[in-house]
């Protein structure tokens, strides 16, 4: 299979213009043929598997041909209306799919606002896509979600502050495309959903200017994503076996995760919000300087009001008045989890141009206990946050691989056919470095230590611990050479532990990218 793909791949490339890679011009199509293989011993290592944007497996020998088209929207500043779109295939060997749709879509610019439909690879804010282990809530781990999506992708300066003060965001409304391997994964036996549908927003804000060497800016934002509607299957609930039930869509469903709230089809009394809502609050402050640059980010995860305000009412009456809010009383709860990373680039030292360093602890989920108050039991507490799960749906996840952190084991990697994160209560540290040898080589090196607990509901027994390293090293040849716009990438990785198994692996890219003038 792998030497028909290299055959196929080279074939293709070949064909097209072997233009020189320079900057591009406003109606300039980009192109990209890859061809990955990935041969290893036991499951393919975490870091040759995750934040691929999903087009990865875990199977111990499986590859890809893929080739894309992209006219990209010209930068801000530029024109102030632009149009652009993308299309990137792939064929698959030993993947979830044979036939992956991995981007499809179009989109315009007027000034600063962005409209995109389709699924596109979006980057994560305010950390480095390469050397982190990712965002906890929209992170680079999963297939991208066919969705209509508005947005400031860039910082739009507030007027009136001489762009001290600038926003960005976005809003987006899409559907999942996992329900026939759900149903599949599952063989029916266990909690499915299809046409789930998906929405995000986030928004951030900065004070502070680009380019002032010596100057600290900081930026400060929110991260919401949600999955609603569409079909549960084979719901266990306090009342025994829901076999089928209809999630609420339309207008409704689609407020009701704009502005949280409505109730869920199973709830009763005890009523939270429709969907599975999650999210972050997200922050980073940079220290430029003219031969370094550092950044410091914090990533805090929230599932429900417990862990997103750190209060819970608790000033309920008693008898009669057992549901009825009488006395100013509140729970509060610890800020214990959270991300903590550090970014440094040496701008003068190619050679080691970014350190990446993260600590991530997800163990407290606002404790041990879950209790909704009762005509006897008056005191409200509520823990069990249950990260990356849900009790209707099928947890943060999109074809099996969780769509924030890695680190929380993806359902791909269950051999029951459940899709539940199973280990979600863990404490991580993770070294990320990369830099240029030269001038046609970068590399990149991963190593991560994971020590995880389980589940609140599902503990492990023994505490089960993890080392993931990676070394990749990618040659591009030079412009100037026969193979101008051919690259190559390989890279070696093990895992070691009881959390992903003990896996050795080796992965091959070979690419070509150019341009077509038009």
């Amino acid at each position: 299979m792998y030497s028909r793909q290299y055959k196929l791949c080279f074939l293709f490339a070949n064909l097209l213009p072997l233009s020189v890679v320079v900057p591009s011009q406003a109606t300039d199509l980009h192109y990209k043929v890859e061809t990955q293989a990935s041969q290893s011993d036991g499951k393919t290592p975490l870091w040759l598997n995750a934040n691929k944007y999903g087009l990865s497996s875990l199977s111990k020998g499986n590859g890809y041909l893929r080739a894309a088209l992209q006219r990209p929207l010209t930068t801000v500043g530029e024109k102030s209306l632009d149009w652009g779109y993308g299309v990137d295939l792939a064929v698959a060997s030993h993947f979830t799919s044979d036939f992956v749709v991995q981007q499809a879509y179009i989109e315009g610019r007027w000034h600063y606002g962005t409209l995109t439909i389709g699924s596109k690879e979006q980057p994560m804010a305010l950390k480095n896509d390469s050397l982190s282990t990712g965002s906890q809530t929209l992170g680079i781990n999963a297939r991208p979600i066919p969705q209509v999506r508005l947005a400031l992708d860039d910082y739009w300066p507030v007027p009136l502050t001489k762009s001290w003060v600038s926003l960005k965001g976005h809003i987006a409304y899409g559907m999942t495309t996992d329900g026939a391997w759900q149903k599949s994964f599952t063989q029916q036996a266990t909690k499915y959903t299809s046409n789930t549908y998906f929405h995000s927003k986030a928004g951030y804000i900065k004070i502070g200017q680009e380019g002032l060497h010596g100057h600290a800016s900081v930026e400060i934002g929110m991260e919401m994503g949600a999955q609603f509607g569409g079909t549960s299957y084979n719901v266990v609930t306090d009342r025994g076996l829901i076999a089928k039930i209809g999630n609420e869509g339309g207008l409704g469903g689609m407020w009701h995760v704009f502005i949280p709230g409505g109730a869920d089809a199973t709830e009763g009394k005890y009523q939270n919000i429709s969907g599975n809502q999650v999210g972050s609050y997200v922050a980073r402050v940079n220290i430029d300087y003219p031969r370094w640059n550092l950044g410091l980010y914090a990533d805090h995860y929230f599932e429900d009001q417990s862990a997103m305000f750190f209060l819970d009412y608790d000033g309920y009456g008693t008898g009669d008045e057992w549901n009825v809010k009488k006395d100013d009383r509140y729970v509060l709860y610890d800020l214990k989890d959270i991300m903590l990373g550090a970014e440094l680039t040496l701008k003068d030292f190619p050679a080691l141009r970014s350190i990446v360093f993260e600590y991530l602890y997800t163990k407290y989920q606002s404790g041990p206990i879950y209790h909704d108050h009762t005509a006897n039991i008056p005191d409200h507490i509520g823990g069990l946050d249950d990260y990356y799960n849900h009790s209707i749906f099928t947890g943060w996840q999109h074809w099996g691989q969780v769509m924030g952190n890695p680190l929380y084991r993806s359902p791909i990697y269950n051999d029951d056919g459940r899709i539940e994160v199973k280990n979600n209560r863990f404490v991580a540290y993770h070294l990320g470095l990369g830099g240029r040898l030269g001038t046609t080589l970068d590399y990149r090196v991963m190593a991560t230590y994971q020590k995880g607990y389980g589940r609140y509901a599902k503990p492990f027994v023994d505490p089960q611990e993890n080392l993931s390293l990676m070394a990749e090293a990618t040659y591009t040849f030079s412009p100037r050479s026969v193979l101008r716009g051919w690259s190559a990438t390989a890279a070696l990785a093990v895992d070691r532990g009881q959390l992903l198994g003990d896996n050795f692996g080796a992965q091959l890219t070979i690419r070509k990218c150019g341009l077509f003038r038009l």
